[in-house]
């Protein structure tokens, strides 16, 4: 397994797009969140934001999208230039390679995913009181010694994880870069549009409780957790088994097609 994920490694860190990519991930989530961040305002003539938490992590929207793309080229990459061949050759163990892959590219998305929510959430805790968002007004500031912070946080680099990994199965299974990401920026996107436009709001809540972001992103949340259509831990549950069941049909198409 060691040969494996040194192999992989080497494969995921020489592609040229890899690092700017994954310096995008940081730098979208940052950027935006601190964006968002300076564009409300709380006073008595405006409506507050609630969720100053969730608020600061908007950016995380955009990031993901960058994460999915590191993960399918991860795997497509290979399809693509014929490579794939040579490795499975070499390691016949198919889901030996798919294991290693999920591994290299968790390892990566965790390496990005903390320096941007981080970087989020300081930048939140220096923005938002000069918009009004301070203790006189109820909010404390930004820190991750609060229970509910650290959650969205840890909870957010997770999230960014699952991912990875549920864009590395469609695309094992998939092969196709342009497809693969196609179909998982569908699957990230479409729930949210879906519960916006669904007439009936039971049917929205249902949308927005087996989404893979609309559920997983839920873990942001810190403030009406008794009025979100699921559960942080229980949304991250969703995203989870959305990415475990793309694994197990990348690794079962991997194992019964040809290279």
């Amino acid at each position: 397994m060691s040969e494996a994920l040194h192999a992989e490694w080497t494969k995921l860190r020489t592609l040229p797009a890899t690092w700017w990519l994954l310096l995008g991930v940081v730098a979208a989530t940052v950027i935006i969140g601190a964006t968002v961040s300076a564009s409300v305002s709380c006073t008595p003539a405006a409506a507050c934001h609630a969720d100053v938490t969730k608020l600061s992590l908007t950016g995380t929207y955009l990031g993901q999208a960058a994460i999915a793309i590191v993960a399918v080229l991860a795997v497509s990459g290979e399809y693509a230039t014929g490579m794939i061949a040579t490795t499975l050759a070499a390691m016949p163990r198919r889901t030996t390679v798919l294991a290693a892959k999920a591994g290299v590219v968790t390892a990566v998305t965790l390496a990005a995913g903390l320096p941007a929510v981080l970087g989020s959430v300081l930048a939140g805790r220096l923005i938002l009181p000069g918009h009004g968002y301070a203790s006189a007004n109820g909010y404390p500031a930004l820190s991750l010694a609060s229970g509910t912070v650290l959650r969205a946080a840890a909870g957010t680099v997770l999230y960014l994880a699952l991912i990875a990994l549920l864009s590395l199965g469609v695309a094992t299974a998939i092969r196709d870069s342009a497809v693969a990401i196609g179909a998982v920026l569908g699957l990230l996107y479409l729930f949210p549009i879906l519960a916006q436009v669904a007439g009936n709001p039971g049917v929205a809540r249902q949308l927005q409780q087996i989404g893979p972001m609309t559920a997983g992103l839920q873990i942001q949340a810190s403030t009406g957790l008794r009025s979100l259509p699921i559960g942080p831990w229980a949304g991250l549950g969703v995203a989870a088994a959305w990415a475990a069941a793309a694994l197990a049909a990348g690794a079962l198409a991997l194992c019964r097609r040809d290279a």
